[in-house]
C-alpha cells in the first residue's frame, strides 16, 4: 500500500501509509481534487481491509483540498465507523483548514495541530 500517486509528469499527489501497531498513518502530499482523488480512497479502504483500528490521515504536506477530497474523507470516516474504526486528521494548513472550518467538516473528525509523536515513525507493509 505504499507510494499511491498519480500518472503522467510527475505526482500532483501521493499518498503513503506506514503503520504504528493498529494504527494506519497516511500521509498525504500535494493537491486532493477532483483528478487526484483515487489514491485516498484505495488508502483508506485498504487500511481498513487489513483492520486498522484508527487511520490518521497526516496532512502536513496537503497543499489543497476541493469538495471531492472532503467527500473522500468524509465516506472514508463513516465506513471506520461502521468497521469500529475511526479517520482523524493532523497537521492540517491554513488554506485546508479554512475549507474544513467554512464546511463545518472539522467539527466531525478529531484534529490534531500535528501529528500525534507516537506515529511520526511506523512501519511499512
Amino acid at each position: 500500500m505504499d507510494g499511491y500517486g498519480t500518472a503522467g509528469g510527475g505526482p500532483r499527489f501521493t499518498v503513503d501509509v506506514r503503520w504504528s501497531g493498529r494504527t494506519a498513518v497516511v500521509a498525504v502530499a500535494g493537491e486532493l481534487d477532483h483528478d487526484h482523488a483515487e489514491p485516498l480512497r484505495a488508502a483508506i479502504s485498504e487500511a481498513l481491509e487489513r483492520g486498522a483500528e484508527r487511520i490518521v490521515v497526516d496532512c502536513g504536506r496537503l497543499a489543497f483540498c476541493d469538495s471531492t477530497g472532503l467527500n473522500i474523507l468524509l465516506r472514508g470516516r463513516l465506513e471506520a465507523r461502521e468497521a469500529g474504526s475511526s479517520v482523524e486528521l493532523a497537521a492540517l494548513g491554513p488554506t485546508v483548514a479554512r475549507m474544513f472550518d467554512i464546511t463545518g467538516a472539522k467539527a466531525v473528525f478529531t484534529v490534531y495541530p500535528e501529528l500525534p509523536e507516537d506515529l511520526a515513525d511506523g512501519e511499512r507493509p
